[in-house]
């Protein structure tokens, strides 16, 4: 489904994020599955001195492209469900936009490359920006999980599969 080209947004990868997953089939679908997966990300250089006092945040938070998904559906079968759902009640990885987004753990930082663990990316994946994690900020109080409420706990045992490769 295309959408209107009226005001179009342009991203630049700021790096990449490297990881011991090279197949979107059978990767974690969220990072409470690769709880001990470890990787990198891979910054480009001119952007380094951006990471300065990053080191004291024990999570950050990654929005990257989906980059080997093309086209959505605005209807889908999540992961975690055998039911068809609305596009934006799910996390599925074919959007309108393929931005992608997970929080892990970052161990260390050497120059330009961050050593990070929870890691459910596909190698390669191109980083579109970095954001630290703030437990007063980022973890708010919900009382309502939608349809999640059943199947969340699901999250740290499955896989993907081929629900989400190109059609």
């Amino acid at each position: 489904m295309p959408l209107p080209e009226k005001d179009a947004i342009i991203f630049h990868p700021i790096g990449h994020i490297c990881s011991p997953h090279q197949s979107l089939e059978g990767m974690p679908i969220q990072p409470s599955g690769a709880k001990d997966v470890v990787g990198k990300i891979e910054l480009y250089g001119a952007l380094e001195e951006g990471l300065q006092d990053l080191e004291g945040f024990s999570h950050i938070i990654l929005l990257y492209h989906f980059h080997k998904n093309e086209g959505f559906k605005l209807k889908v079968k999540p992961f975690m469900d055998t039911v068809e759902r609305g596009l934006f009640s799910t996390r599925a990885p074919r959007r309108p936009n393929m931005i992608g987004m997970s929080t892990v753990e970052l161990l260390s930082i050497e120059g330009n490359i961050l050593h990070i663990k929870g890691v459910d990316i596909l190698d390669g994946t191109p980083l579109i920006d970095i954001k630290p994690y703030v437990k007063k900020f980022d973890a708010v109080p919900a009382d309502r999980f939608g349809w999640l409420e059943e199947n969340a706990d699901k999250s740290e045992l499955l896989k993907s599969d081929e629900r989400f490769v190109r059609d």
